[in-house]
């Protein structure tokens, strides 16, 4: 019989037991159709042992239907047999400090007590070559040396014509103990406005640092005269070259000189210097045109070109300025308290 009927006599017969209070009919299980039961575990050729039911029916106990069994004890679930479900445990591990890396490759050769190739002794023959005798003595500087430098000798731009100035300073004797000689000077015109020259000795107190003291004579302006001489020159930090002489005249007259100039070079050859000269005296002195306290003050910016170190022309810019009573005496003059000059010239030395 086919399903659908078996479902319509099923409820047929429902129907008359309800109106007749007749019996419902048994269900003939024997007419179904079901698949063929699984093998059961015992049957199967595994090398584990099957893992308990999870339902807890004995399925190898029925044939077609399954009927409730005695459901077995789980393990509790802190106490899994990973053998059971397949699952490989590893290998009792060995402590670290029992680990052999020399065997696995890990830990590091030996070391070398003897050199791969031998250190041979050293022979007569190796010192003689390693120290040969010189063909000649050392070669020391002269003790006694000199040097000529004309840091200017230029022309000047002047409002009404041109001029000439100049400044040099020169020394002989040993690193020590030197003789220095120091000029400089303007001429105006055709005619000597200011010239002097100094002699000192100089002794030196640190390898930057001089102390000097001597004479100084003024040729011009007015009437010559002759001051004793000492200061210090030298390099001061940042590489300033500093000059700095106090002068004691005749009647108690005093005077003081303080100059400063800087190299920058822009290239290995071209070199700005600028120059900073201050002139300060004691005392009146009407017939040289000078007061008393800051008398005159000149900066200038000069640009030259190293063809050598003992060649180089330049061009440049000078300003000049009297003050004081010095500027009331060029006034009385007729002249010009202050001054700008363009000047080209040279700087050598020897």
């Amino acid at each position: 019989m086919n399903r659908p009927l078996q479902h319509t006599a099923l409820a047929l017969a429902l129907s008359l037991s309800l109106l007749f209070g007749a019996p419902v009919m048994a269900q003939d299980h024997s007419q179904h159709q079901h698949a063929p039961a699984a093998a059961p575990p015992q049957e199967r050729k595994v090398e584990s042992e099957p893992a308990a039911p999870v339902s807890g029916m004995d399925h190898s106990k029925h044939d077609g239907h399954s009927t409730p069994t005695d459901p077995p004890k789980a393990k509790p679930r802190s106490a899994h047999d990973h053998s059971d479900m397949g699952h490989a445990l590893p290998a009792e591990s060995t402590p670290a400090a029992e680990v052999d890396h020399a065997a696995m490759g890990h830990g590091r050769p030996p070391a070398r007590v003897e050199p791969i190739v031998p250190i041979p002794e050293v022979s007569d023959a190796d010192r003689a070559a390693a120290f040969p005798e010189l063909g000649h003595g050392m070669q020391h500087a002269p003790e006694i040396n000199h040097y000529l430098l004309f840091d200017r000798l230029e022309a000047i731009d002047l409002d009404d014509g041109t001029g000439q100035a100049w400044e040099l300073q020169s020394w002989v004797g040993t690193d020590l103990d030197r003789l220095w000689v120091r000029s400089e000077g303007e001429r105006e015109h055709g005619h000597t406005e200011s010239a002097n020259l100094e002699a000192l000795y100089g002794r030196s107190i640190t390898p930057w640092w001089d102390v000097v003291a001597g004479v100084k004579h003024d040729f011009k302006p007015g009437q010559s005269q002759t001051w004793a001489a000492f200061g210090v020159q030298g390099l001061s930090p940042y590489k300033f070259e500093v000059a700095a002489t106090a002068y004691i005249g005749e009647s108690g007259r005093t005077s003081a000189n303080l100059e400063a100039e800087y190299e920058l070079l822009l290239t290995n050859r071209l070199i700005l210097q600028p120059l900073v000269e201050v002139e300060l005296n004691g005392k009146d002195d009407p017939g040289r045109g000078i007061g008393s306290g800051l008398s005159t003050a000149e900066v200038g910016l000069r640009l030259r070109y190293e063809f050598t170190r003992r060649f180089a022309p330049y061009i440049g810019v000078v300003h000049e300025r009297a003050f004081g009573k010095t500027a009331d005496f060029r006034r009385d003059e007729g002249e010009a308290i202050r001054d700008t000059s363009l000047v080209a010239g040279l700087r050598i030395w020897f």
